[in-house]
């Protein structure tokens, strides 16, 4: 390689901020043979030349598009290579990246939408999935509640992958649960009793979909059901007094398991 001095050529350096290239890449892309310096100083230091500097575009922009290495030595020193095949190529991949960072983007709204709001459904769909009873304005009331619990991002990332068929499913689920409750207590199922336990061990089931259930967050939930009016009143909708026989359903099942219910905390 001629020897020449600074005035000859640009330094590493140069070429690194005039192109908005690493020094590290010019290096490697002079290691592997794909963009040479033409020149070098008495002391070794590398220079690049009008023409160097031009291949060095052409790099520069090849890497740009998306072409890796081996990709932009062909296209620059393989006189019989298909250009245009290769970009066409290079295209079809950046569309499927476009594609897949489109539906990237849309989880990501979906998953800020279901932090934010709760249930990603309208409305009317929500009333036609959970019934006529149903409040729309309870999402965001539970958001107000709960929005800094972590069990609030559980539901959240449950949510956002939710349509209105998962949803129905849930509903679906859950209606199924009460009607088993209130024909337990009809048919007289003691609190503590084998059939009593396993129906605290279905609403456990069942509440997963919402976020995972701990006994004795459920021995908290069973004391809101009776002490909430609204969770009282919906419950005793099913069967009069259904509220408090449920919470006692709930606690019989927790003392099984070793827990006082009375001390319980939510976890």
């Amino acid at each position: 390689m001629p020897d020449a001095t600074d005035a000859d050529g640009l330094t590493v350096g140069q070429v690194s901020a005039h192109l908005g290239v690493t020094v590290r890449a010019l290096h490697h892309w002079d290691e592997i043979g794909l963009a040479r310096p033409s020149l070098r100083t008495a002391a070794g230091y590398r220079l690049y030349t009008a023409g160097d500097l031009e291949r060095l575009h052409r790099v520069v922009v090849y890497r740009e598009i998306g072409l890796g290495l081996d990709g932009i030595r062909t296209v620059l020193d393989d006189p019989t290579a298909d250009v245009p095949g290769a970009l066409r190529a290079q295209r079809a991949q950046v569309a499927e990246r476009i594609d897949r960072l489109q539906r990237l983007g849309d989880g990501l709204d979906r998953m800020i939408d279901a932090h934010e709001r709760g249930l990603l459904l309208t409305a009317g769909q929500q009333a036609a999935i959970f019934g006529p009873r149903w409040n729309p304005d309870w999402p965001a009331q539970a958001r107000q509640r709960y929005g800094d619990t972590a069990q609030w991002l559980q539901y959240a990332e449950r949510s956002a992958s939710r349509g209105p068929e998962e949803w129905r499913t849930v509903a679906d689920a859950v209606a199924a649960f009460e009607r088993a409750l209130g024909e337990a207590m009809d048919a007289g199922v003691a609190p503590g009793s084998p059939e009593a336990n396993r129906l605290v061990e279905s609403h456990r089931e069942v509440f997963a979909s919402y976020f995972p259930l701990t006994r004795q967050m459920q021995v908290c939930l069973g004391r809101m059901y009776e002490a909430d009016p609204g969770f009282a009143a919906h419950y005793d909708g099913i069967r009069a007094g259904l509220a408090t026989w449920f919470r006692r359903v709930i606690d019989a099942g927790a003392r099984a398991h070793g827990i006082d219910p009375d001390t319980a905390t939510w976890e």
